[in-house]
């Protein structure tokens, strides 16, 4: 791990391990030589941590022996100022970046508030976006439960804190150099990059012993983002370089908890509320007018299936029309899924049993009737631009894992697969859906073909022929003929 400086910046702190095979003790009486490169490395160490002019500075012979000793004291070596095999073992072992020898006072950064926003705007593909978000969280609590911090996750805009994955040079000035090298690096509290967190993307990401466990990263470097320096203290979490310890139930070191305890002091017991008579709830707003089922020029918000019905939405309201029924009941949305009030589009990855439903800029999973923890959330996160703040429409296809997303004039392909937007996307709707207009209001699949709703009209289309087999009304799907 290696910290650096940057004068008129903020600190940034970053993880660095070397791995390097043990050298095997040299026998009683063998001569030890060392090489011309031994000590180079020899020189460019101490330039880095033992020297006021820093990395890259020549230093002198006659200072080589002196700092050298300084070295092998810090370390409890035999203080010789000779190079020999103990002293480089040590030079080679990951360390981190601050120099032994301090020649400066650096005050501790800290946060001047007690809720701090946090916003990841790319992930790991070692694990999903929700094993991600729930390791981060987890990693924050450990200091929200012990000082008088909050943590609130964030999907759009600019947070306190921004987390990403990424690999090599990102533009931050401090590239990642591959696997099992530099893990991560965050910077101290403050201002533009203050507080934000970086990830090798490179990196196999885990939630066990195995690879690098994300947990354990994400919660040093927070330490960091929160203005805590490196411990001498092995047992530590801040300790510099990485090291694996069973991760249930854990809960920060001592020497953490007073490190960071010092910074934002005690967190208090909530205070216990006063007998109050509780106030009376405000009275739900009353719902708009149900629209009427059979009019020909019914236009749809939404159209999707879930579990073999299909649901039409419009306005607060939704049709469900099942093949064991004739009737096609109406419904207030909020009443089946409490948090949605309108739909803009929707869609169910019937490989998942999962159907998403979309208002605005935020999107909800639901099992049937069941609506899924950790939602809603920000569409940004499936790989759309910040200018798009709705979705007009969408549609699962089976056949090739991909959901089209339609959107004024355009559409995307998201894999779902990976997770992620498909390449060259978005492509205008006319450039490869011939003949269903340019604009969707509603999509859905049913018996094999795609139906693409514009204003009442509606398109019976074949994706694979990609041909348009008629052309039908909305409302006719609602046992209006």
């Amino acid at each position: 791990m290696f910290f650096t400086m940057i004068p008129g910046a903020a600190v940034v702190i970053i993880i660095s391990l070397t791995f390097t095979a043990c050298q095997a003790a040299p026998a009683p009486g063998a001569k030890q030589t060392m090489s011309l490169k031994d000590q180079q490395a020899a020189e460019e160490y101490l330039s880095s941590f033992y020297s006021k002019a820093g990395k890259g500075r020549k230093i002198p012979g006659n200072e080589f022996a002196t700092k050298l000793k300084s070295m092998q004291q810090f370390y409890g070596l035999e203080v010789t100022g000779r190079l020999d095999s103990n002293t480089l073992e040590v030079m080679r072992r990951p360390r981190c970046g601050i120099p032994d020898v301090s020649h400066y006072t650096l005050l501790e950064p800290k946060w001047e508030k007690n809720l701090l926003t946090y916003r990841i705007t790319k992930y790991t593909p070692d694990l999903s976006c929700k094993e991600v978000d729930d390791i981060i969280s987890q990693a924050f609590k450990l200091y929200s439960d012990i000082v008088p911090l909050d943590f609130k996750q964030v999907f759009q805009g600019t947070a306190d804190i921004m987390i990403q994955f990424t690999s090599k040079d990102h533009n931050d000035f401090f590239p990642f150099d591959g696997p099992r090298g530099t893990l991560a690096h965050a910077f101290s509290p403050g201002e533009d990059t203050g507080g934000d967190t970086h990830f090798d993307l490179d990196e196999e990401w885990t939630l066990s012993q195995q690879g690098i466990n994300l947990f354990l990263v994400a919660a040093h470097e927070f330490g960091h983002a929160l203005g805590l320096d490196h411990s001498k203290n092995k047992s530590a979490l801040m300790f510099p370089t990485y090291q694996y310890v069973d991760t249930k139930d854990y809960q920060l070191p001592s020497d953490d908890r007073a490190g960071i305890q010092a910074l934002y002091g005690v967190r208090k017991p909530p205070a216990k509320p006063d007998p109050k008579p509780k106030p009376k709830p405000k009275p739900e707003p009353k719902p708009e007018p149900e629209p009427e089922r059979c009019q020909r020029d019914l236009v749809f918000d939404a159209a999707t299936s879930i579990r073999n019905e299909l649901y039409f939405f419009k306005g607060s309201y939704y049709w469900k029309k099942s093949s064991l029924s004739n009737s096609v009941p109406i419904t207030l949305i909020r009443n089946t899924w409490p948090s949605i009030r309108s739909v803009d589009a929707a869609y169910e990855n019937t490989d998942k049993d999962v159907a998403y439903l979309f208002k605005g800029e935020q999107y909800w999973a639901v099992k049937g009737t069941q609506m899924q923890p950790g939602y809603p959330k920000a569409i940004s996160r499936l790989g759309f631009p910040s200018h798009v703040t709705a979705i007009d429409a969408a549609v699962y296809v089976a056949a090739n894992k991909k959901t089209f997303f339609f959107v004024n004039d355009q559409y995307w392909s998201y894999d779902e697969r990976r997770g992620k937007m498909d390449h060259g996307y978005p492509r205008h709707i006319s450039q490869n859906f011939q003949g269903i207009g340019t604009k969707v209001d509603a999509a859905f699949q049913n018996t094999g073909y795609f139906y693409f709703s514009k204003g009442a009209r509606q398109i019976e289309y074949s994706l694979q022929s990609k041909t348009i087999n008629r052309v039908l009304l909305n409302y006719g799907w609602l046992n209006c003929y």
